[in-house]
């Protein structure tokens, strides 16, 4: 059995005082029934009214962000550090899109087996009694504990019923599978299919919400997979979906490059956490359907994609309501670079084109190797060991120029200012042309990145545009 924090008998202490019963659900529940402490821990309150809750945990830092939901957020940080919300029992119905046409009615007088049958999946309908009389005791009025062994992810309820009542359940079930191992239970699976369509009605933001959750799930491929089985991946993400499948034409296949992504995304998760570089793997490729080409004699080709990639990315991000901000700009900066490393590992590795790497990928580098090194999904081992030797020789001399160069995220020695104040000149094209040019110089590896190399070349190319140096002290 778990252990129960004081700060969470103390709540409880009070619930009951005040004619209340509270009961540990959701994640909890899970978390404790397999052996781990809670991370997040939610409380079901029965018999008070959600005003009295509110008011009763005002010391605690009671945050209504969901007071929509019958939700009450607790203040970490007056609450030993843990992350404790309180609800009501409730019943959805939406009328159309979005929070807003979401009608929620609070019924702190609900029964217990009622609230169960509410619940989404039969493993999020079991509870623990956290009462005094009956602390510690397992409510499981449809089999979860069962569902848990065995792993599956099934509705308490008609699977129609549920997903009927929050469509976002769907994407839930999906998330749950992702997360934890899971298999959808066949009848639950094919309601997802016939009800797919209802997701019209949730907002983008609470879609995003558990789509970044199956992305960060150990292996996102398995979430993808089920996305697209059930086609909730076509509700939201066309563009991912036009991924998928293999043409030919004359004997001649290309890779099915909805597959080969999962792949780059499973690779990049055993790698990394960071949910941007996970984006940045599902997007890479993500033009390579309008820029598909074939040719005679090249076969497929899907030249340009990164940079149309990129150009995608602001479109998508926007469309699903993700952050408009540096995250949008590293996703969209990954995709555009992510074939540069990949080229040099064909030529001779120069120090300029390393230089331009550095400079371009910036503090980002790292990540970008990351990718690059996930992109080698080929079945050819052979092929796979000599482009990682390749990667390892760039990786290498990338650390060698920046030791050398300190290109990374280098900013030319010689400002905009300086040059004006140096000819006499107002904002123009020549001062545009010298700065430029004296940064082609750095990364070429004409000159060294070095204030006293960068104001002689300054110098010489003024006197040679004509410029007269300024008689102003």
């Amino acid at each position: 059995m778990i252990r129960i924090p004081p700060v969470i008998q103390s709540l409880v202490s009070r619930i009951e005082s005040a004619g209340g019963s509270a009961r540990l659900v959701g994640g909890a529940v899970i978390d404790a029934l397999q052996g781990r402490q809670p991370k997040d821990w939610d409380i079901e309150v029965f018999g008070l009214s959600f005003d009295r809750l509110s008011s009763m945990f005002a010391d605690k830092g009671a945050n209504l962000v969901g007071a929509q939901f019958g939700i009450i957020k607790l203040s970490a940080s007056k609450c030993d550090g843990l992350d404790i919300d309180i609800n009501v029992p409730r019943r959805d119905n939406h009328v159309g899109k979005g929070h807003k046409d979401l009608l929620t009615e609070f019924d702190p007088g609900m029964s217990v087996e009622e609230a169960a049958r509410r619940r989404d999946f039969t493993i999020n309908a079991m509870a623990i009694s956290l009462n005094a009389a009956t602390f510690g005791k397992l409510v499981d009025p449809f089999g979860g504990l069962d569902d848990l062994d065995r792993k599956w992810v099934r509705t308490p309820l008609d699977p129609d019923i549920t997903y009927s009542d929050d469509p976002l359940r769907m994407m839930r079930a999906v998330r749950f599978a992702s997360q934890l191992g899971f298999r959808i239970e066949e009848g639950s699976l094919e309601a997802i299919r016939r009800n797919s369509k209802r997701l019209d009605i949730i907002s983008a933001e609470r879609i995003h919400t558990e789509l970044n959750k199956i992305i960060l799930s150990p292996r996102p491929s398995r979430g993808f997979k089920l996305l697209f089985k059930t086609r909730l991946l076509h509700q939201f993400f066309p563009e991912m979906v036009a991924l998928h499948g293999v043409e030919w034409r004359k004997g001649v296949g290309h890779k099915d490059n909805f597959y080969h992504t999962l792949e780059v995304l499973d690779n990049v998760a055993q790698h990394s956490d960071s949910l941007w570089l996970r984006w940045a793997a599902i997007l890479h490729d993500i033009a390579k359907p309008p820029t598909k080409r074939f040719d005679p004699k090249a076969g497929w080709t899907f030249h340009g994609h990164e940079d149309r990639g990129a150009r995608m990315v602001p479109k998508i991000f926007a469309r699903l309501k993700l952050p408009m901000d540096a995250k949008m700009k590293y996703v969209q900066k990954l995709v555009l670079l992510h074939l540069r490393p990949i080229a040099l590992t064909k030529d001779v590795v120069t120090d300029s084109a390393i230089r331009r790497l550095l400079f371009e990928a910036g503090d980002d580098v790292d990540d970008l190797m990351i990718l690059c090194r996930a992109d080698i999904t080929s079945k050819n081992e052979a092929k796979v060991e000599r482009y990682l030797r390749n990667y390892d020789v760039v990786v290498t001399k990338l650390k060698e120029v920046e030791e050398k160069d300190h290109i990374r995220n280098f900013q030319p020695p010689v400002s905009g200012e300086e040059i004006m104040e140096t000819f006499g000149i107002p904002p123009s094209k020549p001062v545009g042309d010298i700065k430029n040019a004296i940064k082609e110089a750095i990364l070429e590896g004409d000159i060294r990145n070095d204030v006293v190399e960068a104001r002689a070349l300054m110098l010489k190319l003024g006197l040679e545009m004509g410029l007269s140096l300024s008689s102003r002290p």
